[in-house]
C-alpha cells in the first residue's frame, strides 16, 4: 500500500528506535488507570511494529492498530497476535467505539499521503471524537516548526549490530516541511543489503494544532514528555481529551 517503511527500515525501527513506543505506552496506561480505566478498547493509528500494541494487550486493554507499511503491521502481528492490525491509510479508516485513540511517532506529520496535511487531518479529528467514550483520551505527537535544530542540511546516522541507518535531514521554514533522506544498509548473510526512502513531514505550529483540536470538540493540554522521555525541540506532544457532558 505504500512505499515507506519497506522491510529493512521496518527491522530497523523495530530493533533500534522503540523507546518512544514504549515510553508512550507507559503514559497511556497510567492515564487510563487514573481515569479508572482497567480495561477497553485502545485505537492506535500509524501503529508501526507492534511495541505500542503489546505493552498495552500486556496491562489488560484491547487494542486496533493502522499502520499504511504492510512490513510493520506483519512485524506487528507476529508481535501482538491479539491485537486487531490492519494495513490501511487512518486517514478513511473505520474507528470503533474506545476509551482512547493515539498516534505515537509524528504520525501526522507524515505525507506519505498528501491529504493528510489538510481538511482530511480535521475529519479525522472529528471522528476520533465521536469514537471515544465521554472523558476518552487523544494523546500524540507531530514534528512543529523547528525540529531540525540549527542550519540545514544536518547528517547523522545510528548503527546496531547487523544494520546502519544513515540520514540527511532539511528543514523548510517557510513551506512548513521537514525532508528526512535516509539510506540503510542491513546484513544479509555474508553481504550488506542497501536501501533508501524519502521521508516528508508537515511540521504543524501547536497553536493551529490545538484550535483544530478544539474546533473538532476537544479539550486540550500540550505535554513536554512521554514518561521521562522528554521532547526535543520541534517534537510536539498533545494529550486532548473528549469532556464529560457536550452541550
Amino acid at each position: 500500500m505504500s512505499d515507506a517503511y519497506g522491510s529493512d527500515l521496518t527491522y530497523i525501527h523495530d530493533t533500534g528506535h522503540g523507546d518512544l513506543a514504549r515510553a508512550a505506552a507507559q503514559t497511556v496506561i497510567a492515564a487510563l488507570r487514573r481515569a479508572g480505566r482497567e480495561g477497553g478498547r485502545v485505537v492506535d493509528l500509524g501503529c508501526g511494529s507492534g511495541i505500542f500494541a503489546r505493552a498495552l494487550l500486556d496491562a489488560g486493554f484491547e487494542v486496533t492498530g493502522f499502520d499504511l507499511s504492510a512490513a510493520m503491521i506483519e512485524t506487528g502481528r507476529r508481535r501482538a497476535p491479539e491485537a486487531h492490525l490492519v494495513v490501511g491509510s487512518f486517514l478513511d479508516a473505520e474507528i470503533p467505539p474506545c476509551i482512547a485513540v493515539t498516534a505515537i511517532g509524528e504520525c501526522f506529520s507524515y505525507l506519505f499521503d498528501e491529504k493528510v496535511a489538510g481538511a482530511a487531518l480535521d475529519r479525522l479529528f472529528e471522528r476520533v471524537h465521536r469514537a471515544l467514550e465521554p472523558r476518552g483520551i487523544f494523546l500524540f505527537d507531530v514534528a512543529s516548526p523547528g525540529r531540525l535544530r540549527g542550519a540545514s542540511p544536518q547528517r547523522y546516522w545510528r548503527e546496531g549490530e547487523d544494520w546502519t541507518v544513515l540520514i540527511e535531514a532539511d528543514e523548510d521554514a517557510p513551506a512548513r516541511r521537514l525532508s528526512r533522506s535516509i539510506t540503510t544498509f542491513r546484513r544479509t548473510g555474508e553481504s550488506w543489503r542497501r536501501g533508501h526512502e524519502t521521508h516528508v513531514l508537515r511540521l504543524h505550529p501547536r497553536r493551529e494544532l490545538e484550535a483544530r483540536l478544539r474546533a473538532a470538540g476537544f479539550r486540550v493540554r500540550p505535554i513536554a514528555a512521554y514518561g521521562t522521555m522528554r521532547f526535543a525541540s520541534g517534537h510536539l506532544g498533545v494529550c486532548a481529551r473528549k469532556p464529560k457532558f457536550i452541550a
